[in-house]
C-alpha cells in the first residue's frame, strides 16, 4: 500500500501557463494527491528543441507560477539537474529509489496518448506509474488502448492504470504564446499569470 500520492506534471514549461497551473489542480482535486510536481525537463525527447530560454530561466519562470497558486505544489529538478534527454522512465526509476513507498500518477493532456506506447522504455514506466488523462482541445477522445495501461474509473494509488481527468477547458499552449510575445512584446498574449508575464519582461524573454 502507497503511503503517499503523488502527481507528476512534467513539460518544457516554454512558458509555464494558466493552462499548466489549471491542469494541476484538476489533478489535485480528481486524483486524492497528497502532493503535485511539476518537472521541468531538460530537453524533451519527443518534440525538437524549439530553443528559447536554458532550463535555469524556465525554471524560475515555473517559480513565478506558483508564487501565487495555493495546494501542495512543488517543482522536481531531477531532470535539470541531470542534463540531456529528459526520459520520463529514468525519473520516475529515480523517485522510486528515492522514496519508496510513494504511488506515481503522471498528468497529461490527451495530445500525447496516442504516442505514449512509443516513450522510451514505455512498459517500465507503466510498472512504476500510472497515467491520468485530461481531454485537450482539437485531439480526438477516442478511448485509446495503451499496452501496459488497464483502464481505470478511479486512480487506486497503484503503478498501471489510466484515468481520466475533466478538460481544462483553456486552449493554450506554450508555442503559440511565444508566438505572440514573439510578435508585439509589450501586448498581454493572454493565458500568462501577470508574475510570470512580468518575468518575461524583466528578462527580455522571447523576443
Amino acid at each position: 500500500m502507497t503511503s503517499r500520492r503523488v502527481g507528476l506534471l512534467g513539460g518544457a514549461f516554454n512558458p509555464p501557463h494558466d493552462g499548466h497551473l489549471k491542469l494541476a489542480r484538476l489533478a489535485l482535486e480528481h486524483l486524492e494527491l497528497d502532493e503535485l510536481r511539476f518537472i521541468p525537463t531538460a530537453l524533451s525527447p519527443h518534440k525538437p528543441d524549439p530553443g528559447g530560454p536554458a532550463g535555469p530561466v524556465r525554471l524560475r519562470l515555473l517559480e513565478r507560477l506558483l508564487e501565487a497558486a495555493d495546494g501542495p505544489f512543488r517543482i522536481e529538478t531531477l531532470e535539470l539537474a541531470r542534463g540531456g534527454r529528459s526520459y520520463t522512465v529514468d525519473t520516475l526509476e529515480d523517485l522510486a529509489a528515492r522514496e519508496p513507498g510513494s504511488g506515481w500518477i503522471l498528468i497529461m493532456g490527451s495530445d500525447q496518448l496516442p504516442g505514449l506506447s512509443h516513450w522510451h522504455r514505455a512498459p517500465r514506466i507503466f510498472q512504476l506509474a500510472s497515467v491520468a488523462i485530461s481531454p485537450r482541445p482539437g485531439t480526438r477522445l477516442d478511448d485509446l488502448a495503451v499496452p501496459g495501461l488497464r483502464p481505470a474509473d478511479q486512480w487506486s494509488g497503484r503503478p498501471g492504470e489510466r484515468v481520466w481527468l475533466p478538460p481544462t477547458d483553456l486552449d493554450l499552449a506554450s508555442t503559440a504564446l511565444r508566438g505572440r510575445l514573439a510578435a508585439d512584446p509589450s501586448a498581454d498574449p493572454g493565458g500568462l499569470p501577470p508574475q510570470v508575464l512580468a518575468a518575461i519582461r524583466s528578462e527580455n524573454l522571447y523576443r
